[in-house]
């Protein structure tokens, strides 16, 4: 869980603006805006195969001033989608990055990005996820390759994959919670005003898109009681109440906008607030698991191994050292 500084995004041809848009809202922002005082400022460099004139998936040019030897001092590599990705595929780019993953770089693939990832052979025997319109695409070009339409992101370690569009917002606040902590990715996520996690994966936003908040104010009421409740242990028919709708169609309407299930987005939540916790106060195990609503710190600790790793104290002992 070494935090990471030195980004460095891909941009392929036909880059696309929404690809650069989330890397440089997330990654550029503190650095040249000073917006996020008090959080970590990111080294991003903008890369392509060589330097020059870029245009991006809408005609708009761009110059690049970095070629591949950016990847030589990266600690992160975001391969960004493009219009181009079937064919951006030559041997010197494929050894430029096999050579970073080799020293310790991670490497993420964002959308599309994936291709290139599994070009290089750095997804073989693994799980991977894409835009769900080019999943089938990619399964059959790389059969090594188990690919996960429904996810929203998968993280190995060295290696993840991000699915389409804004999934790519999902992956690199999942990157930050897992290196710089859950403190820092909620700053940031608040200021992008959009969820720090979103459950459920794509199969959601398929054919009807799901936006970060329901559209029905009872439903975003009782997600917010639920949320400064969760030392009550809220019951699927206590929430069902709250929405003053019966069981079942609080179910069906809760999946619909969520993607999850209540005891799934609960555990989320409870897991999110206890990371915080942890982070931010000097609470014993013990207190934070009865305030988050577990009945012992055994039973945070089983859930926090299964989620992040690691037991909760070697998580705190973590990020309270680079906290910001």
């Amino acid at each position: 869980m070494n935090a990471f500084t030195n980004v460095v995004a891909y941009a392929p041809p036909g880059v696309t603006g929404l690809g650069l848009g989330v890397v440089t809202g997330i990654f550029a922002a503190n650095g040249v805006f000073d917006l996020r005082p008090g959080l970590p400022v990111f080294d991003l460099t903008i890369c392509a195969r060589r330097s020059g004139p870029l245009r991006t998936d809408t005609g708009v040019p761009l110059q690049i001033e970095w070629g591949l030897e950016a990847f030589t001092t990266a600690e992160l590599i975001m391969v960004l989608p493009g219009t181009g990705f079937r064919d951006d595929h030559d041997d010197g780019l494929l050894d430029a990055l096999r050579s970073a993953h080799r020293r310790g770089a991670m490497v993420a693939g964002h959308c599309v990005g994936s291709f290139l990832l599994a070009a290089a052979g750095l997804l073989d025997g693994l799980d991977a996820t894409t835009h769900w319109q080019y999943a089938d695409e990619m399964a059959a070009t790389y059969p090594e390759v188990t690919v996960r339409r429904e996810a929203l992101y998968i993280d190995h370690g060295q290696v993840s994959t991000g699915a389409g569009a804004t999934a790519g917002i999902d992956l690199s606040l999942h990157l930050l919670r897992t290196h710089h902590g859950a403190t820092v990715a909620n700053r940031i996520a608040r200021d992008l005003v959009t969820p720090p996690h979103r459950a459920g994966g794509q199969a959601q936003y398929l054919d009807t898109p799901v936006p970060a908040t329901s559209g029905d104010d009872r439903l975003d009421e009782v997600l917010a009681w639920a949320r400064e409740n969760l030392r009550r242990r809220p019951s699927v028919d206590q929430l069902a109440a709250q929405a003053m709708t019966s069981r079942r169609t609080f179910l069906r309407r809760f999946r619909q906008v969520t993607g999850t299930s209540p005891h799934a987005w609960l555990t989320t939540q409870r897991l999110h607030l206890a990371e915080e916790l942890l982070e931010t106060t000097d609470l014993s195990v013990e207190h934070i698991a009865h305030r988050v609503g577990y009945t012992s710190a055994a039973a945070l600790r089983d859930r926090f191994v299964q989620r992040r790793g690691v037991p909760p104290r070697d998580y705190r002992h973590t990020f309270r050292q680079h906290r910001p």
